[in-house]
Protein backbone atom coordinates (compact mmCIF):
# COMPACT_ATOMS: atom_id res chain seq x y z
CA UNK A 1 0.00 0.00 0.00
CA UNK A 2 2.94 2.13 0.80
CA UNK A 3 4.19 2.21 -2.76
CA UNK A 4 0.84 2.19 -4.16
CA UNK A 5 0.29 5.63 -2.51
CA UNK A 6 3.91 7.13 -3.39
CA UNK A 7 3.88 6.46 -6.81
CA UNK A 8 0.04 7.07 -7.94
CA UNK A 9 0.72 10.39 -8.65
CA UNK A 10 3.00 9.66 -11.38
CA UNK A 11 1.12 7.11 -12.34
CA UNK A 12 -1.73 9.71 -13.21
CA UNK A 13 0.78 11.93 -14.93
CA UNK A 14 2.30 9.41 -17.52
CA UNK A 15 -1.15 8.36 -17.89
CA UNK A 16 -1.78 12.13 -19.07
CA UNK A 17 1.29 12.41 -20.90
CA UNK A 18 0.67 9.05 -22.73
CA UNK A 19 -3.14 10.60 -23.77
CA UNK A 20 -1.66 14.30 -24.86
CA UNK A 21 1.83 13.23 -26.75
CA UNK A 22 1.63 9.57 -28.89
CA UNK A 23 5.28 9.82 -30.21
CA UNK A 24 6.50 11.04 -26.53
CA UNK A 25 9.94 9.44 -27.80
CA UNK A 26 10.46 11.18 -30.96
CA UNK A 27 13.10 14.32 -30.30
CA UNK A 28 16.55 14.06 -29.48
CA UNK A 29 18.37 15.45 -26.76
CA UNK A 30 18.44 19.31 -26.16
CA UNK A 31 21.92 20.56 -26.14
CA UNK A 32 23.06 24.61 -26.07
CA UNK A 33 20.95 27.41 -24.72
CA UNK A 34 20.86 30.07 -27.21
CA UNK A 35 19.93 33.69 -26.79
CA UNK A 36 16.72 34.51 -25.54
CA UNK A 37 14.23 37.73 -25.22
CA UNK A 38 11.60 36.20 -23.05
CA UNK A 39 13.29 36.31 -19.53
CA UNK A 40 11.20 38.09 -18.78
CA UNK A 41 8.68 36.01 -18.84
CA UNK A 42 10.31 32.78 -17.08
CA UNK A 43 10.71 34.61 -14.04
CA UNK A 44 8.19 35.68 -10.67
CA UNK A 45 7.78 39.93 -11.55
CA UNK A 46 10.44 41.51 -9.54
CA UNK A 47 8.41 44.81 -9.39
CA UNK A 48 8.14 44.06 -5.46
CA UNK A 49 11.66 43.26 -3.65
CA UNK A 50 11.78 39.63 -2.69
CA UNK A 51 10.62 40.02 0.35
CA UNK A 52 7.18 41.13 -0.59
CA UNK A 53 7.20 38.42 -2.82
CA UNK A 54 7.68 35.90 -0.57
CA UNK A 55 4.73 37.21 1.39
CA UNK A 56 2.79 36.47 -1.93
CA UNK A 57 3.58 32.92 -2.22
CA UNK A 58 1.91 30.23 -0.37
CA UNK A 59 2.39 26.25 -0.20
CA UNK A 60 0.47 23.57 1.16
CA UNK A 61 2.00 21.40 3.72
CA UNK A 62 3.12 18.00 2.30
CA UNK A 63 2.17 14.80 3.20
CA UNK A 64 4.65 13.42 5.63
CA UNK A 65 6.55 10.69 4.47
CA UNK A 66 7.94 7.84 6.33
CA UNK A 67 10.86 4.92 5.74
CA UNK A 68 9.94 1.62 5.03
CA UNK A 69 10.78 -1.25 6.92
CA UNK A 70 13.57 -2.26 4.99
CA UNK A 71 15.55 1.12 6.05
CA UNK A 72 16.69 -0.19 9.17
CA UNK A 73 16.30 3.72 10.22
CA UNK A 74 13.55 5.99 11.11
CA UNK A 75 13.49 9.36 13.08
CA UNK A 76 10.22 8.70 13.81
CA UNK A 77 11.11 5.67 16.12
CA UNK A 78 14.53 7.35 17.23
CA UNK A 79 12.48 10.18 18.67
CA UNK A 80 15.85 12.13 17.89
CA UNK A 81 16.93 14.75 15.51
CA UNK A 82 19.63 13.42 13.08
CA UNK A 83 23.13 15.08 13.24
CA UNK A 84 24.10 15.71 9.43
CA UNK A 85 26.92 13.58 9.88
CA UNK A 86 25.04 10.77 10.38
CA UNK A 87 26.78 8.01 7.83
CA UNK A 88 23.43 6.57 6.72
CA UNK A 89 22.32 9.71 4.80
CA UNK A 90 21.58 10.58 1.69
CA UNK A 91 22.45 14.27 0.78
CA UNK A 92 21.05 16.39 -2.02
CA UNK A 93 21.70 19.79 -2.57
CA UNK A 94 19.56 22.56 -4.29
CA UNK A 95 19.16 26.38 -4.46
CA UNK A 96 16.63 27.93 -3.21
CA UNK A 97 15.18 31.36 -4.10
CA UNK A 98 12.15 33.39 -4.76
CA UNK A 99 12.12 32.91 -8.65
CA UNK A 100 12.39 29.47 -9.05
CA UNK A 101 11.74 28.30 -5.36
CA UNK A 102 8.45 26.79 -6.67
CA UNK A 103 10.33 24.49 -8.50
CA UNK A 104 12.51 23.72 -6.13
CA UNK A 105 9.71 22.89 -3.65
CA UNK A 106 8.51 20.31 -6.47
CA UNK A 107 11.79 19.09 -6.72
CA UNK A 108 11.77 17.83 -2.99
CA UNK A 109 8.80 17.08 -3.01
CA UNK A 110 9.20 14.42 -5.95
CA UNK A 111 12.01 13.35 -3.56
CA UNK A 112 10.38 12.23 -0.68
CA UNK A 113 7.46 10.94 -2.58
CA UNK A 114 9.58 8.09 -4.74
CA UNK A 115 12.18 7.37 -1.62
CA UNK A 116 11.92 3.96 -0.11
CA UNK A 117 13.88 5.69 2.98
CA UNK A 118 12.43 9.61 2.84
CA UNK A 119 13.84 9.51 6.29
CA UNK A 120 17.41 9.32 5.15
CA UNK A 121 17.64 11.92 2.82
CA UNK A 122 18.83 15.45 4.15
CA UNK A 123 18.77 18.72 2.17
CA UNK A 124 21.07 21.28 1.73
CA UNK A 125 19.47 24.10 0.56
CA UNK A 126 21.52 26.93 -1.04
CA UNK A 127 20.47 30.59 -0.27
CA UNK A 128 21.14 34.31 -0.65
CA UNK A 129 18.24 35.44 1.03
CA UNK A 130 17.83 35.07 4.62
CA UNK A 131 14.19 34.17 5.23
CA UNK A 132 13.18 31.38 2.98
CA UNK A 133 13.73 29.00 5.91
CA UNK A 134 10.83 29.54 7.94
CA UNK A 135 8.80 28.48 4.61
CA UNK A 136 10.63 25.15 3.87
CA UNK A 137 9.61 24.23 7.78
CA UNK A 138 6.15 25.23 6.99
CA UNK A 139 6.13 23.51 3.74
CA UNK A 140 7.54 20.02 5.11
CA UNK A 141 7.62 20.15 9.10
CA UNK A 142 9.47 16.96 9.34
CA UNK A 143 12.36 17.58 6.45
CA UNK A 144 15.68 17.08 7.61
CA UNK A 145 17.39 20.21 6.17
CA UNK A 146 19.96 22.72 6.48
CA UNK A 147 20.05 26.18 4.97
CA UNK A 148 23.56 27.67 3.84
CA UNK A 149 23.78 31.40 3.15
CA UNK A 150 25.72 32.09 0.23
CA UNK A 151 27.35 35.53 0.01
CA UNK A 152 26.44 36.65 -3.86
CA UNK A 153 29.75 38.57 -3.71
CA UNK A 154 31.72 35.86 -3.31
CA UNK A 155 31.72 34.91 -7.09
CA UNK A 156 30.14 38.72 -8.30
CA UNK A 157 33.22 39.47 -9.70
CA UNK A 158 34.14 36.49 -11.63
CA UNK A 159 30.66 36.39 -13.08
CA UNK A 160 30.59 37.85 -17.15
CA UNK A 161 27.59 38.74 -19.30
CA UNK A 162 26.10 35.62 -20.62
CA UNK A 163 23.34 34.76 -23.74
CA UNK A 164 20.35 34.76 -20.91
CA UNK A 165 20.15 37.20 -17.68
CA UNK A 166 18.73 34.43 -15.45
CA UNK A 167 22.35 32.53 -16.24
CA UNK A 168 24.16 35.18 -14.74
CA UNK A 169 22.70 34.85 -11.26
CA UNK A 170 25.13 34.54 -8.12
CA UNK A 171 23.21 32.00 -6.86
CA UNK A 172 23.57 29.43 -9.97
CA UNK A 173 27.16 29.22 -9.24
CA UNK A 174 26.71 28.67 -5.28
CA UNK A 175 27.38 24.76 -6.53
CA UNK A 176 31.33 25.69 -7.38
CA UNK A 177 31.45 25.92 -3.45
CA UNK A 178 29.92 23.11 -2.21
CA UNK A 179 32.75 21.78 -0.54
CA UNK A 180 33.41 24.71 1.20
CA UNK A 181 29.90 25.41 2.59
CA UNK A 182 28.88 21.79 3.54
CA UNK A 183 30.21 20.33 6.77
CA UNK A 184 33.61 18.14 6.43
CA UNK A 185 31.54 14.91 7.50
CA UNK A 186 30.01 15.59 4.36
CA UNK A 187 31.90 13.45 1.88
CA UNK A 188 29.81 13.10 -1.23
CA UNK A 189 26.53 14.88 -2.35
CA UNK A 190 24.03 15.30 -5.24
CA UNK A 191 23.32 18.23 -6.93
CA UNK A 192 20.67 18.84 -8.40
CA UNK A 193 18.58 22.15 -10.39
CA UNK A 194 15.29 23.87 -8.91
CA UNK A 195 13.79 22.73 -12.43
CA UNK A 196 13.41 18.91 -12.28
CA UNK A 197 11.45 16.43 -10.25
CA UNK A 198 12.69 12.90 -9.52
CA UNK A 199 10.46 9.92 -10.17
CA UNK A 200 12.70 7.01 -8.71
CA UNK A 201 14.10 6.25 -5.24
CA UNK A 202 17.13 9.19 -5.15
CA UNK A 203 19.53 6.31 -3.39
CA UNK A 204 19.86 4.80 -6.61
CA UNK A 205 21.70 7.41 -7.91
CA UNK A 206 23.10 7.80 -4.55
CA UNK A 207 25.18 4.55 -5.00
CA UNK A 208 26.59 5.84 -8.40
CA UNK A 209 30.29 4.63 -8.09
CA UNK A 210 32.57 6.79 -9.36
CA UNK A 211 35.66 5.07 -9.56
CA UNK A 212 38.80 7.62 -9.16
CA UNK A 213 36.44 10.59 -10.78
CA UNK A 214 35.42 13.63 -8.73
CA UNK A 215 32.10 14.20 -10.54
CA UNK A 216 29.45 12.08 -12.10
CA UNK A 217 26.66 12.96 -14.49
CA UNK A 218 24.89 12.19 -17.64
CA UNK A 219 27.05 12.28 -20.74
CA UNK A 220 25.78 13.29 -24.23
CA UNK A 221 29.02 12.59 -26.47
CA UNK A 222 27.21 12.78 -29.94
CA UNK A 223 26.67 17.03 -29.02
CA UNK A 224 28.68 19.04 -31.01
CA UNK A 225 31.20 20.34 -28.19
CA UNK A 226 33.06 22.77 -30.22
CA UNK A 227 30.13 25.17 -29.90
CA UNK A 228 29.94 25.35 -25.67
CA UNK A 229 32.90 27.82 -26.91
CA UNK A 230 34.60 30.48 -28.98
CA UNK A 231 36.48 30.64 -32.39
CA UNK A 232 39.07 32.31 -30.40
CA UNK A 233 39.03 29.50 -27.42
CA UNK A 234 39.65 26.74 -30.14
CA UNK A 235 42.41 28.81 -31.88
CA UNK A 236 44.33 29.79 -29.11
CA UNK A 237 46.21 26.71 -28.07
CA UNK A 238 46.91 28.04 -24.54
CA UNK A 239 43.41 27.60 -23.88
CA UNK A 240 42.18 24.81 -26.36
CA UNK A 241 45.35 22.89 -25.20
CA UNK A 242 43.14 21.96 -21.59
CA UNK A 243 41.29 19.07 -23.76
CA UNK A 244 44.61 17.59 -24.93
CA UNK A 245 44.54 13.60 -24.22
CA UNK A 246 41.27 14.07 -23.16
CA UNK A 247 37.95 12.91 -24.81
CA UNK A 248 35.58 15.73 -23.37
CA UNK A 249 31.69 15.81 -23.43
CA UNK A 250 28.89 17.58 -22.82
CA UNK A 251 27.30 17.22 -19.58
CA UNK A 252 24.16 19.03 -17.95
CA UNK A 253 25.14 20.25 -14.53
CA UNK A 254 21.77 20.40 -13.03
CA UNK A 255 21.87 16.51 -11.83
CA UNK A 256 25.96 15.66 -10.62
CA UNK A 257 27.03 13.16 -8.15
CA UNK A 258 29.72 15.07 -6.40
CA UNK A 259 33.19 13.42 -4.64
CA UNK A 260 33.40 16.33 -1.92
CA UNK A 261 36.85 14.91 -0.29
CA UNK A 262 38.42 14.21 -3.75
CA UNK A 263 36.90 18.34 -4.35
CA UNK A 264 38.47 19.57 -1.46
CA UNK A 265 41.67 17.68 -1.31
CA UNK A 266 42.42 18.66 -5.36
CA UNK A 267 41.23 22.19 -4.71
CA UNK A 268 38.72 22.34 -7.72
CA UNK A 269 36.55 25.38 -6.82
CA UNK A 270 40.17 27.74 -7.34
CA UNK A 271 40.59 25.40 -11.01
CA UNK A 272 36.69 26.98 -11.74
CA UNK A 273 37.16 30.34 -10.68
CA UNK A 274 40.47 30.19 -12.76
CA UNK A 275 38.79 29.24 -16.14
CA UNK A 276 36.31 32.17 -15.11
CA UNK A 277 39.07 34.67 -14.77
CA UNK A 278 40.41 33.70 -18.04
CA UNK A 279 36.62 34.39 -19.22
CA UNK A 280 36.47 37.85 -17.93
CA UNK A 281 39.76 38.47 -19.66
CA UNK A 282 39.43 36.81 -22.99
CA UNK A 283 35.61 36.01 -23.73
CA UNK A 284 36.17 32.01 -23.97
CA UNK A 285 32.25 31.31 -23.81
CA UNK A 286 28.61 32.80 -23.92
CA UNK A 287 26.83 30.31 -21.46
CA UNK A 288 26.72 31.24 -17.97
CA UNK A 289 28.72 28.81 -15.38
CA UNK A 290 28.42 25.71 -17.53
CA UNK A 291 31.48 25.94 -19.61
CA UNK A 292 33.92 26.39 -16.66
CA UNK A 293 32.57 22.92 -15.66
CA UNK A 294 33.40 21.65 -18.87
CA UNK A 295 36.53 23.00 -18.88
CA UNK A 296 37.58 20.76 -15.84
CA UNK A 297 35.51 17.68 -15.74
CA UNK A 298 34.87 17.17 -19.52
CA UNK A 299 36.46 14.13 -19.97
CA UNK A 300 37.28 12.98 -16.00
CA UNK A 301 33.40 12.38 -15.75
CA UNK A 302 31.89 9.04 -14.38
CA UNK A 303 29.28 8.23 -16.93
CA UNK A 304 25.52 7.72 -15.04
CA UNK A 305 23.10 6.45 -16.99
CA UNK A 306 20.64 8.70 -19.21
CA UNK A 307 17.74 8.10 -17.49
CA UNK A 308 18.65 10.29 -14.45
CA UNK A 309 18.58 13.53 -17.00
CA UNK A 310 15.71 13.44 -19.27
CA UNK A 311 17.19 17.09 -19.67
CA UNK A 312 15.93 20.16 -22.22
CA UNK A 313 12.00 19.75 -21.55
CA UNK A 314 12.19 23.50 -20.54
CA UNK A 315 11.97 23.81 -24.63
CA UNK A 316 14.30 25.72 -26.69
CA UNK A 317 14.20 29.79 -26.58
CA UNK A 318 11.38 29.96 -29.30
CA UNK A 319 7.66 30.74 -28.14
CA UNK A 320 5.63 28.08 -27.30
CA UNK A 321 8.09 25.07 -28.44
CA UNK A 322 7.87 21.81 -26.89
CA UNK A 323 10.20 19.32 -26.33
CA UNK A 324 9.40 15.23 -26.10
CA UNK A 325 11.15 12.79 -24.17
CA UNK A 326 14.43 11.36 -25.11
CA UNK A 327 13.73 7.35 -26.15
CA UNK A 328 14.48 5.41 -22.96
CA UNK A 329 13.35 4.89 -19.59
CA UNK A 330 12.68 7.80 -17.13
CA UNK A 331 14.19 8.43 -13.48
CA UNK A 332 14.07 12.18 -13.72
CA UNK A 333 12.50 14.74 -15.81
CA UNK A 334 14.36 18.55 -15.54
CA UNK A 335 12.71 21.15 -17.44
CA UNK A 336 16.18 23.10 -18.54
CA UNK A 337 16.02 25.62 -21.23
CA UNK A 338 13.42 28.63 -20.90
CA UNK A 339 10.22 27.29 -20.29
CA UNK A 340 9.46 26.66 -16.90
CA UNK A 341 6.08 24.05 -16.42
CA UNK A 342 4.82 26.23 -13.78
CA UNK A 343 4.57 28.97 -15.59
CA UNK A 344 3.10 27.45 -18.86
CA UNK A 345 0.67 25.95 -16.37
CA UNK A 346 -0.30 29.07 -14.74
CA UNK A 347 -0.74 30.96 -18.15
CA UNK A 348 -2.45 27.86 -19.64
CA UNK A 349 -0.45 27.31 -22.17
CA UNK A 350 1.36 23.97 -21.27
CA UNK A 351 3.26 21.72 -23.31
CA UNK A 352 2.24 17.67 -22.81
CA UNK A 353 4.98 16.87 -20.62
CA UNK A 354 3.91 19.15 -18.11
CA UNK A 355 1.48 17.08 -16.85
CA UNK A 356 4.19 15.41 -15.29
CA UNK A 357 5.70 17.92 -12.98
CA UNK A 358 2.10 18.99 -11.89
CA UNK A 359 1.31 16.36 -9.42
CA UNK A 360 4.49 17.29 -7.16
CA UNK A 361 3.33 20.76 -6.94
CA UNK A 362 2.43 22.14 -3.89
CA UNK A 363 1.90 26.03 -4.57
CA UNK A 364 -1.00 27.58 -3.24
CA UNK A 365 -3.60 27.29 -0.34
CA UNK A 366 -5.29 24.63 0.58
CA UNK A 367 -9.06 24.01 -0.32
Amino acid sequence: MLWILRFSGFFSAALVMIILSPSFQSFPPAEAIHSSNLDGHLRFPLLLSPADSLTQLSFRKSTIFRNADECGFSDHQSRGKTSVCYPSLVHVAITLDVEYLRGSVAAVHSILQHSMCPENVFFHFLVSETNLESLVRSTFPQLKFKVYYFDPEIVRSLISTSVRQALEQPLNYARNYLADLLEPCVKRVIYLDSDLVVVDDIAKLWTTNLGSRIIGAPEYCHANFTKYFTADFWSDKRFSGTFRGRKPCYFNTGVMVIDLVKWRWAGYTKRIERWMEIQKSHRIYELGSLPSYLLVFAGHVAPIEHRWNQHGLGGDNVRGSCRDLHPGPVSLLHWSGSGKPWLRLDSKQPCPLDALWAPYDLYGRPP
